[in-house]
């Protein structure tokens, strides 16, 4: 298999310093890191030769131009590439020529070979070593320990700024899926209820942003129902998909008002769409007239409905696989409880009750202590003392989504 490369793109976008130097020792190329790191446009170096362009310092201690011409010239007699391992070649200031400020460096010289198996040109690496040669644990180490030294400190500073791209990188796409996470919350039905409060908290690491979700459904005249899922994965694909759900969700509610068929369809669509096959929801129907709750759940941890006498009861008898889990359309289970008028329902998502040195059933006892402790207040009061009580306030491991249902 061929691979195109533009190398000059790649040599660009390289953090390190790239000059290409052709037979004669002009130069050919100088990438963006270099000309940074030397003060100089491209037209102070382009088509000129190395060491008028870049003159060694007349004043140094030593005439370090020498061994640097000369592992270029053994480059290219030779055809094998040359190492500098700490090598000081002072650069005169921008705009200054005849005032050099002290640089070392460590470098390589790599050969290229033209049709004729010549040296037609030579690449040269060079990664400014000077605050580590200048740094208190140089002055203890030997000549030959200091450019082995070198040598590590110039490639840990090269795995120090792509880390820092790569934490910039996720930390730009964690702001991305939490903006888009937000917006698809937006939930106009919600605002007609003002016994429902919704909480939601990204994860705390910009590595862990995932697609939990809550959807609220007015069903005229006097049905609503609610939901919370999870989809398995992170990032911007995790959020996509958890908006496709829910929005599948939402509509199939609407058309067919019994949880067990909704989350049917929806997983019928799962297995359609890439990452979703292992997503959990549960879905709950509330009727104010029979005070009856009717809910089914696909792979999630259950709702908790919290009696007015501060006794607790979990809603896990219609529990069923994850959505995509089954190969084939097998029926839902669906279930139904009682309550009274003043009981609380709680559905959440696996990020307030999951810690990774407890079982779920430690984290469920945990949450239904802290939900006896506060019967009494409103819903949007509860959801802030859940979070505080279960030590969640700031974000956890994982996404989190919180509904709490004044009944």
């Amino acid at each position: 298999m061929s691979l195109d490369v533009d190398f000059t793109t790649f040599c660009d976008a390289a953090p390190s310093p790239y000059v290409v130097l052709d037979e004669d020792l002009v130069i050919r190329y100088a990438n963006p890191a270099c000309l940074q790191i030397i003060g100089r446009t491209r037209d102070e170096l382009i088509g000129k030769y190395f060491f008028d362009a870049l003159p060694g310092n007349p004043s140094a201690p030593v005439n370090d131009a020498d061994h640097l011409k000369a592992s270029l010239l053994k480059v290219l007699d030779t055809g094998k590439p040359g190492i500098l391992t700490l090598q000081r070649y002072d650069i005169a200031a921008p705009g200054q020529p005849h005032r050099f400020e002290e640089r070392w460096w460590s470098v390589v010289h790599t050969p290229i070979p033209g049709p004729n198996g010549n040296v037609r040109w030579v690449v040269q690496r060079a990664d400014d070593v000077t605050a580590f040669v200048h740094s208190p644990r140089a002055r203890q180490l030997t000549e030959h320990d200091k450019g082995i030294a070198a040598e590590l400190y110039a490639r840990a500073r090269e795995l120090q700024r792509l880390n820092q791209e790569l934490r910039q990188a996720h930390a730009r796409e964690r702001q991305v899926a939490v903006t888009l996470q937000e917006a698809m919350l937006d939930d106009p039905d919600l605002l007609r209820y003002e016994n429902i409060a919704v909480r939601y908290l990204p994860a705390a690491t910009s590595l862990n942003v995932c697609g939990d979700w809550y959807d609220i459904v007015d069903l005229p005249p006097d049905l609503y129902s609610v939901a919370v899922g999870d989809v398995v994965g992170h990032g911007l694909h995790a959020a996509a998909v958890m908006g496709m759900l829910r929005s599948a969700l939402s509509a199939a509610i609407r058309a067919l008002p019994s949880p067990a068929q909704a989350l049917e369809i929806l997983g019928l669509y799962a297995r359609s769409i890439e990452g979703a096959t292992a997503a959990t929801a549960v879905k709950v129907l509330i009727d104010p007239r029979t005070r009856l709750i009717i809910y089914s759940n696909a792979g999630h941890p259950p709702p908790v409905l919290l009696h007015r006498d501060g006794t607790c009861e979990l809603l896990d008898r219609a529990t069923d696989p994850p959505l995509g889990a089954r190969p084939h359309h097998v029926p839902r289970p669906q279930a139904s409880m009682s309550y009274t008028r003043g009981d609380t329902l709680v559905l959440y998502t696996d990020g307030l009750i999951e810690r990774r040195d407890e079982d779920i059933d430690t984290g469920l006892a945990h949450l239904t202590k802290a939900l006896t402790q506060d019967t009494t207040l409103a819903p949007d009061q509860l959801a802030d003392s859940l979070l505080a009580r279960l030590g969640v306030t700031k974000g956890a491991n994982d996404d989190i989504a919180l509904v709490v249902v004044r009944l």
